[in-house]
């Protein structure tokens, strides 16, 4: 289809627009007034900048999916594991099958379901002042193990024993649930129940790791830890509790559980601020497998039909950036 120059009477003529011929391309009305039009040259688009344009297009959809998964899609995949471990440790509690320790290498628990596995849940913690109801503490403070919801240090006792207890939780990744944890002034009051059963404590500071205090000499604590920035951490936070001996005036003695007496030894990665930097390599390969995926998918699509081609493609693109992501978000502080 073409179009014709219109003339005003009076007017000088105005150039007609380019426009589209069915089968000829993008054409113009020839200059002299002859009849017929003459084909406009386009430019070939250099394959290479083709290529960079789509790579670059590629990465900002990557980074910017990760960004949506850090701080949307991982809270829903952790309150789904706190929903499946609640479950699973009410009924290893009501069974008397909870893990009492953590399983250490040479030191076998007796019977050995007792012995809890990095991942395995082993406390419900309740902090009313900050509303946390009945969150899992799970074994394990590693990035991986964090994901599930707040993590107990493998190397301390058990909330409840006797000894210093230590537990992470993430401040602003996988649901934020120490998000809250700076907010906690003296005097507030935290529960935790295991399978050996019920302890209090009472919080007595709250520092940061940039400034830090002295601990006191109290033998049985509690210490929660989280980071002290929701977007750039750089230092932790630390909250320091002491074990109730009585509670509400006297109304309930408690007394420190007895702790097994043997601790693994952690890794970098499960302490403050850690990183599991062995998370590269399935990064790595997860991104290979992305560009695979991804090139694969044009290819389909440019020699099949092309909407038949992304139904395929795209759920195996969707399930290789969950698990990338999982993997890139082990390199990021494990409180953070």
């Amino acid at each position: 289809m073409s179009t014709q120059t219109t003339n005003t009477p009076g007017s000088p003529a105005r150039p007609a627009r380019l426009t589209w011929l069915s089968g000829q391309g993008r054409v113009r009305p020839r200059a002299d007034g002859g009849a017929g039009d003459v084909p406009v040259t386009e430019r070939p688009v250099d394959p290479a900048l083709r290529s960079a344009g789509l790579a670059l297009t590629l990465l900002a959809v990557v980074i910017l999916g990760f960004v949506g998964y850090l701080y949307g899609l991982s809270g829903i995949q952790e309150s789904r594991a706190q929903t499946n471990l609640y479950a699973q440790l009410r009924g290893e509690l009501s069974l008397a099958l909870a893990p009492t320790g953590p399983a250490i290498p040479g030191h076998p628990a007796s019977p050995s379901s007792l012995a809890a596995v990095p991942g395995d849940p082993i406390a419900i913690l309740n902090i009313p002042a900050i509303g946390i109801t009945n969150m899992v503490v799970v074994e394990g403070t590693s990035p991986e193990n964090l994901t599930l919801g707040p993590g107990h240090l493998r190397d301390t006792p058990f909330p409840g024993q006797a000894g210093i207890s230590v537990i992470f939780g993430r401040r602003a990744t996988f649901g934020g649930p120490f998000a809250s944890l700076p907010q906690l002034t003296k005097g507030a009051v935290i529960n935790t129940f295991t399978s050996e059963g019920e302890a209090w404590y009472q919080v007595i500071a709250v520092s940061d790791s940039s400034k830090p205090v002295p601990f006191s000499s109290i033998p049985n604590q509690l210490l929660l830890v989280t980071a002290d920035s929701a977007f750039f951490p750089a230092h932790y936070i630390e909250v320091e509790a002491k074990f109730l001996d009585d509670i509400n005036a006297g109304s309930v003695s408690t007394t420190p559980f007895s702790e097994s007496g043997y601790f693994p030894t952690v890794s970098s990665a499960e302490t403050p601020l850690g990183r599991n930097f062995y998370a590269l390599i399935p990064a790595m390969a997860w991104a290979i497998a992305l560009a695979a995926a991804a090139v694969l998918g044009s290819l389909l699509a440019a020699r099949w039909q092309r909407w038949p081609a992304w139904i395929v493609t795209v759920p195996v693109l969707l399930a290789i950036l969950w698990n990338l992501y999982e993997s890139l978000s082990a390199l990021l502080p494990n409180v953070y």
